[in-house]
């Protein structure tokens, strides 16, 4: 009547566009206890019932639901379900964290199913809304059996243990539902449902869409089938790919182990020829040293830190898809080797902030046994060097680096020290931090290219921490505070102005330069404009009282400018 779609945004289009992400199918049919007259009742074509129609008073159809509903709700079979959701969920869990959902024919079996699952995990039960691990979703009444009433709550609660559930931080993990949130409820952090109900077309394709949400670093979403609805996801297919859509509804888990398969021979070659086989059966020392060695191993080759983060997180996304296939369980020591390694370069190498703190998380996990839950990682430790009592740039400690055993991770262990005390050093002396930041860089990129070896580029590293050391001193031996030597070393950068005016009229004019940055502080600095301006002309003024060369201010109130600048965000956020 209305012609052909003007544009299809298709499931392909949408994972391309990283808007969605894969939907992939594992099934784990749970047999139903049938007798042979019974086997009639299971009709492919069932039609998909609603909350609504359950209740309506179609005597045939209630008769069918509930005979069916029986059989998938035997005990014995809800034992065996539950037994194997746990197992499962835990195992995701563990490659993983998110959330998972079960849907469940009736509320009966709702409710039975958390019983047997709270059997098995008693400490997943909790009495309050917003605390435990399981939870049932449903809507029900006064009437509804005694032992139903718990999982019984109004709109206002309802909408409260949503809310709490899409929290990817909150306790609850997993929650049963029969038909509420199905349909647009969205958990970004939802990768794994569990479907033991009969289910079809458009009603199947809102269901399995819950989990093909982004977040993080979640590849994809996991089915899992516990009844046997694969024809009518294919169905469902059918009917979408017919109006001209593109692409799976969900892919096959062997997919998913094939592609881990894939990238776990990747980061095998990546350790060929280091001994790791052991890791998970060492004591906590133990996997501190074979960590440090594996660092070492993929450090001496070319790109190896590149590398390593690239594939070993390749294969962890993978993994998470896969498990708990027995493949991926089979390779799963490895992957814990993998990870501690890559984690243990994050440490040592970058600067502080949001991912050293997961990766802190991370190595504890591996380490349980030595730390405690609230114990911060030091990165002395990890890099099995004494704690400095004084300064990293102290004599005794960069001794210590320079006999490490691990010559690759001492060279990226200095170079992550300095780095912190470069950007110490620019939050009061813009020019001499960029000076030192220029040296470590060359130094660095002659390492990475691999014209100097690990043991030279120590070496050079040392050098450069004894001048950042000296440079301290300097303001001392001027007479100027930290402050007041930045400005002086700004106003330096022209070797004529300094001849001409000499040391102790520039240490004037950097102590004027102080006094004036402030008088002139605001809290909106680099905001407002009217007060820079103002600004710039105190530091021209200064300058002409005390006779700096007219041909060479234009050249010095830019360093000057910039100075001031990163003094006045620093003074202005104390």
């Amino acid at each position: 009547v209305f012609g052909n779609y003007i544009d299809i945004y298709d499931i392909e289009q949408a994972v391309e566009d990283g808007a969605t992400v894969r939907i992939y199918y594992e099934n784990r049919l749970v047999k139903l206890d049938l007798k042979e007259e019974e086997k009639a009742l299971i009709d492919p074509q069932f039609d998909f019932v609603t909350e609504g129609q359950e209740m309506e008073s179609q005597e045939k159809l209630k008769s069918k639901w509930a005979r069916m509903e029986a059989i998938v709700g035997s005990q014995t079979r809800i034992k065996r379900v539950a037994k194997d959701l746990v197992d499962h969920f835990e195992e995701r869990l563990d490659a993983m964290d998110g959330k998972g959902m079960i849907v469940c024919m009736s509320r009966r079996i709702c409710i039975d199913l958390y019983n047997e699952i709270i059997k098995l995990r008693p400490e997943w039960h909790n009495d309050e809304d917003m605390h435990g691990f399981l939870k049932v979703v449903m809507t029900g009444s006064a009437t509804d059996p005694l032992d139903w009433q718990p999982h019984i709550r109004n709109k206002p609660r309802r909408k409260q243990l949503g809310d709490t559930f899409r929290d990817p931080s909150s306790p609850i993990k997993l929650v049963i539902v029969r038909d509420m949130w199905l349909t647009g409820f969205d958990v970004p952090s939802l990768h794994t449902m569990y479907i033991d109900k009969p289910m079809q077309g458009h009603g199947l394709m809102q269901t399995i869409a819950r989990v093909n949400r982004v977040y993080k670093d979640k590849e994809g979403g996991l089915i899992v089938d516990y009844l046997g609805i694969a024809t009518e996801l294919k169905k469902a297919l059918s009917q979408y790919t017919d109006g001209g859509g593109r692409g799976e509804i969900a892919f096959d888990q062997e997919q998913a182990v094939a592609i881990m398969m894939e990238k776990y021979e990747i980061v095998t070659g990546l350790f060929h020829g280091f001994h790791y086989h052991s890791f998970q059966k060492s004591n906590t020392s133990e996997k501190l040293k074979l960590m440090r060695d594996g660092a070492d191993f993929v450090l001496g080759q070319e790109d190896g830190k590149k590398r390593c983060m690239k594939y070993v997180n390749e294969l962890s996304k993978a993994f998470s898809l896969a498990v708990p296939h027995p493949q991926a369980m089979q390779i799963r020591d490895d992957l814990a080797f993998f990870k501690a390694v890559k984690n243990y370069i994050v440490k040592i190498t970058s600067p502080p902030g949001g991912e050293v703190e997961d990766v802190d998380l991370a190595i504890q996990q591996i380490l349980s046994t030595a730390l405690v839950s609230d114990e911060v990682l030091d990165l002395f430790q990890l890099a099995g060097l004494k704690k400095p009592d004084i300064s990293i740039l102290s004599d005794e400690f960069l001794l210590e680096v320079k006999d490490m055993e691990h010559k690759n991770t001492a060279a990226e262990l200095l170079k992550r020290l300095l780095n912190d005390e470069i950007k110490s050093i620019s939050r009061k002396n813009v020019l001499e931090a960029r000076s030192f930041a220029d040296m470590l860089e060359k130094t660095i990129n002659q390492y990475h290219n691999r014209n100097i070896e690990a043991v030279a580029v120590i070496e050079e590293l040392i050098e450069l921490a004894k001048k950042m050391r000296e440079a301290q001193n300097r303001g001392e031996n001027l007479g100027l505070t930290e402050y007041e030597l930045a400005f002086y070393d700004a106003l330096g950068v022209n070797d004529s102005a300094v001849q001409v005016l000499g040391d102790d009229v520039l240490r004037e004019i950097a102590m004027e330069l102080v006094k004036a940055v402030k008088s002139n502080i605001t809290i909106d600095w680099t905001l407002r404009e009217s007060v820079q301006a103002k600004m710039r002309v105190s530091v021209k003024r200064i300058l002409k009282k005390y006779g700096y060369p007219p041909n060479k201010q234009k050249l010095a109130v830019k360093p000057v400018l910039e100075q001031a600048n990163r003094v006045c965000e620093e003074w202005a956020s104390t």
